[in-house]
């Protein structure tokens, strides 16, 4: 589906407006707040005008047609309006309202009757049941909610099922979005149109996905192997690994969560970043969006001012799963004759605070870090303070971006120790030199995990193809186990096994696979629960005991469903 008109509209319109707390309240003042006064119009049925906006009565009294209408209206005047819109040439259209598929059965049919009309209408649409979304590429704003003031502009694409967490991730200190959408139940413009427009889209560095479910399959596997091949981070934070996630999951937008496991092997086999929260999932994609460049090995390294802090980085590294290597000797030849007599040089690294007040040094000290042969990723740990009161952080700030300048410096990120320590000024200055500033050191290891695995994945070593079944194909209902592993047994190992039609070919198959001890259930494509039905034998350690599993088997079998179809045995 081209979404083009829905989220890159030239004009658009409110439906709705209001000065009322509410959805058209809070939409009217971010249109007003971020959008050119050209590119938008207000429609109210009641209303002269809202925050000194004029009015039109109707989508049909606009003076030119638009490309979106944002609809604030409640659900039993959506179907009328978008017939309305889509009559004054209107192309796509959010929609905020709820009470649709994520409720009960009344409301899944509405969710049918209005999935059929913009079908009908040939019109893209947002929702229902969403927050509406941020474009900070063409500053376009039709938002539900009342955010803080301030630039957003970034390269971080974030698709999130909840509209809330949109909200809330757009207030948390990262450098900013190119989009953030608010899918909701997506049942026209789904989790996998906006997928794919963002991994094809040229100023989003990096997908951030709050993923509670999947329409498409095929589609959504096919926008990951995209972005692997192109290597575009995708990071998602998916909801339902436990069955009262699932649960939840359905309750919010009616999405179906899926076996957990299944997307864990996808996740994998596509280089895609899984996070636990959403702090790791924002954190995460702006360190991915502001680095320049990726580290090439798993060599890590931090260089703070104190011992306390190098305990610190050295323990929460190691709960992480990761080590810090030793020096080069040529390394710690050099550091040894820069820093005190008392300091101990190794990795991570007390520079002590002497060096904090000579930035000359202290750039020379971390210029000889970053040249060790050992260390590809490079942690500088100091409190960014907000009010820069001690110059050593001035220092220290001057002597990062100085190496971050330099073509032949490894990948930099400021480890703060502390929570709201971040410098506005100083921060854009390092992030736009493609230094990130991480969170304190429980997220920042996992973050830097994420860094180092994703840089270690590469696309060209990994089989991207996977099997769909053909369409019209003649439906089965199971199959057997054997058909199953010989399906699969090409790219999961199996073990050995055979099956057999009489006892003596039971006997005969367990010595021939040579195994200590076996398992002999029953082959059937009707039999879906063999224990159930006495159909499976454990622990069985010999022909003679194989052979007598084999006629228990068919007892059993015969006795559970005398209409089943028997294939034999499995060993």
């Amino acid at each position: 589906m081209n979404i083009k008109k829905l989220l890159k509209p030239n004009k658009i319109a409110v439906v709705g407006a209001s000065e009322k707390t509410g959805f058209g309240s809070d939409t009217c003042r971010n249109v007003m707040k971020y959008m050119s006064p050209d590119k938008y119009y207000f429609v109210s049925a009641t209303r002269e005008s809202v925050f000194g906006v004029p009015c039109y009565k109707s989508m049909a009294d606009l003076p030119e047609q638009v490309d979106l209408m944002v609809v604030c209206t409640p659900k039993p005047t959506v179907n009328g309006i978008l017939e309305e819109g889509a009559a004054a040439g209107a192309r796509a259209a959010v929609i905020f309202a709820s009470g649709y598929g994520e409720v009960d059965e009344k409301g899944k049919e509405d969710e049918k009757e209005l999935i059929a009309l913009c079908r009908k209408l040939d019109m893209p649409i947002m929702g229902p049941n969403c927050g509406g979304y941020i474009n900070t590429v063409d500053k376009v704003f039709p938002f539900a909610f009342v955010s803080e003031d301030r630039d957003r502009t970034g390269g971080i694409g974030l698709v999130s099922q909840s509209g809330q967490f949109v909200l809330s991730m757009m207030d948390s200190p990262v450098p900013g979005f190119s989009y953030g959408i608010s899918s909701g139940n997506s049942k026209v413009v789904t989790m996998e149109d906006y997928l794919e427009f963002l991994v094809e889209d040229p100023d989003t560095r990096v997908v951030a996905l709050y993923l509670e479910g999947v329409n498409d399959p095929k589609r959504f596997i096919a926008a990951l192997k995209r972005a692997a091949e192109i290597k575009k981070p995708v990071v998602v934070h998916k909801v339902g690994r436990s069955e009262k996630g699932q649960q939840v999951a359905a309750s919010h937008t009616g999405s179906m969560a899926g076996a957990d496991r299944v997307y864990d092997a996808l996740f994998d086999k596509f280089g895609v970043i899984r996070v636990d929260d959403l702090q790791e999932l924002m954190s995460t994609a702006q360190a991915l969006a502001v680095l320049k460049k990726l580290p090439k090995g798993n060599g890590l390294t931090s260089a703070n001012l104190s011992g306390g802090e190098t305990g610190i980085s050295a323990d929460i590294a190691h709960l992480n799963g990761l080590e810090y290597p030793d020096y080069d000797p040529s390394t710690v030849e050099k550091l040894a004759a820069m820093l005190p007599s008392y300091a101990h040089v190794s990795n991570p690294l007390d520079m002590t605070a002497t060096l904090a007040y000579n930035e000359e040094s202290l750039t020379e000290a971390y210029g000889t870090i970053m040249k060790d042969p050992n260390v590809d990723l490079m942690l500088v740990g100091f409190t960014l303070l907000e009010n820069l009161v001690d110059p050593c952080v001035d220092y220290i700030a001057h002597a990062v971006e100085h190496l971050a300048k330099e073509e032949w410096s490894v990948p930099v990120m400021i480890l703060p120790y502390m929570e709201n320590t971040r410098n506005a000024a100083y921060a854009k200055r390092l992030e736009e030199l493609g230094v990130p500033i991480l969170p304190p050191p429980v997220y920042a290891f996992k973050i830097v995990k994420n860094i180092l695995k994703f840089a270690a994945y590469d696309a060209s070593q990994k089989d991207l193809d996977l099997c769909f079944p053909e369409k019209g194909r003649p439906a089965r209902e199971a199959l057997t186990e054997t058909a199953s592993k010989k399906l699969i047994q090409d790219r999961i190992p199996c073990g050995r096994f055979g099956v057999a039609s009489t006892s003596q070919e039971a006997g005969s198959l367990f010595d021939a696979l040579g195994m200590e001890k076996a398992v002999v259930k029953v082959e059937s494509p009707d039999i879906l629960h063999k224990s159930d039905a006495g159909c499976v034998k454990l622990n069985i350690r010999s022909a003679k005991e194989a052979e007598e599993a084999f006629d228990a088997i068919m007892v059993n079998a015969k006795a559970y469903d005398a209409k089943a179809r028997i294939e034999g045995v499995q060993v």
